[in-house]
């Protein structure tokens, strides 16, 4: 390493000068990646140091190459192997693998194994045995994995976040586990797990009350008793609840969520078709101040009387869906502002009702300052043309969409919905 002429001319080394620690406080200054990644390109001690202090990584490999990175890497705190969904390579995450990362990474707290389909539950079971410090796992779409690979991961981390979206060997047994194992769990995903009763969720919520966000889209066997378990036991905690197409979800189910989580933020009851007025009235009055985030597409018995409610009483309103609610009028828009505060409503998706106009639009521009996006597609009264005859005049910021195919943009609402 070059020298350098101090104040009195004589001729230094950083290396000789600065201390393990000294460097070490230089690299936490670093902000971005590729600044990190220069620091360890100075010299093999400042290529150690970054290596020993690097908190993520994202990698594909197998079983050599993850020994040399835990021997490299020996402070790892985050590790994300997953697949692409549409994209992956042969014969991918194994076991195997796991079997070194159980090994190796001991630090390890957070771990993304997504879309790794070759993982089954001798993998877990490495996992739980090994990684007694893991706060969070996702091995959504995961499909081998069972109840019995996950009892060892509740039996032996310390979890707080567990994603088995995809995961349709999961049952009540499991959710057993946690709660006798997982007092702690404050994020847990179960979309699509379909073996998934009323009954699991009322044992899972009996040991597991600080949930925070609980996520069971499409399990076909959850219904307003399993909802009326979680509201009571998680009133304190729960903000986010996701029942996307839980068919059997009515009115008891938000009755109750209105009842005991005062502090919800984000509720998504799309596809929830016995959902009425009279249930979203109540969850409006009791989380008006809270709600943050509300999916209601697909429910059709939904009318202009609780939208209108949802628009002037919910101030920290950022996004809503009410794609297909095929009786909504323009009507539903009249009261926006009507309560003294200003709209903060980012995000709005009004596709497929054919009963909102160029009016109603034009009355929610007037209310809505902030809107980002908004979609009308198949609004056969809302079209490009009509909104220019009708003079109205979108936000700089907003997107809108009135082509009947999906966008990019539709991914960045789903992101907060």
């Amino acid at each position: 390493m070059e020298k350098l002429e101090n104040s009195e001319g004589i001729r230094v080394c950083i290396n000789e000068n600065l201390t393990d620690d000294e460097l070490r406080a230089i690299l936490s200054k670093l902000k971005t990646d590729k600044d990190k990644e220069g620091f360890g390109l100075v010299c093999k001690r400042w290529l150690h140091l970054q290596s020993t202090e690097r908190k993520k990584l994202c990698a594909r490999a197998g079983p050599l190459m993850l020994k040399k990175m835990a021997a490299r890497f020996t402070h790892l705190i985050e590790l994300d192997l997953s697949q692409s969904s549409s994209r992956s390579f042969f014969p991918g995450v194994t076991d195997s693998d796991l079997a070194v990362v159980a090994h190796g990474f001991d630090c390890l707290q957070i771990l993304k194994l997504q879309n790794c389909k070759g993982v089954t539950d001798a993998g877990m079971v490495a996992l739980g045995n090994g990684l007694s410090y893991l706060q969070s796992l996702d091995i959504s779409h995961c499909r081998k994995v069972t109840d019995k690979g996950l009892e060892a991961i509740a039996k032996g981390c310390n979890l707080r976040s567990l994603n088995l979206a995809g995961c349709k060997f999961i049952t009540d047994k499991l959710l057993q586990s946690l709660a006798e194992n997982c007092s702690s769990l404050e994020e847990l995903g179960l979309q699509g797990c379909n073996k998934i009763t009323d009954m699991g969720l009322a044992i899972l919520v009996n040991g597991c009350r600080q949930i925070k966000s609980l996520d069971v889209s499409k399990c076909n066997n959850v219904g307003n008793a399993g909802v009326s378990s979680v509201s009571k036991a998680c009133s304190s905690y729960l903000l986010t609840f996701r029942l996307l197409d839980c068919y059997k979800i009515g009115d008891d189910s938000i009755f109750s969520l209105a009842q005991s989580c005062k502090n919800l933020e984000t509720l998504v009851i799309g596809g929830c078709r016995d959902i009425s007025d009279e249930s979203l009235k109540s969850l409006v009055l009791a989380c008006n101040h809270s709600l943050k985030y509300l999916r209601m597409d697909w429910c059709l018995n939904v009318s202009d009387t609780s939208l209108s409610c949802v628009l002037s009483q919910c101030r920290s309103l950022e996004a809503l869906d009410i794609g297909c609610c095929e009786e909504i009028t323009d009507m539903a828009f009249r009261n926006i502002g009507s309560e003294g505060f200003e709209s903060r409503l980012k995000f709005l998706r009004v596709s497929n009702c054919p009963k909102i106009t160029v009016s109603g639009i034009g009355v929610l521009l007037e209310a809505c300052k902030s809107l980002e996006y908004l979609d009308v597609r198949s609004c056969p009264n809302v079209t490009k043309v009509s909104c220019y005859q009708a003079g109205l005049q979108f936000p700089d910021c907003c997107k809108v969409n009135f082509t009947g195919s999906l966008s990019e943009l539709d991914a960045v609402v789903d992101i907060f919905l």
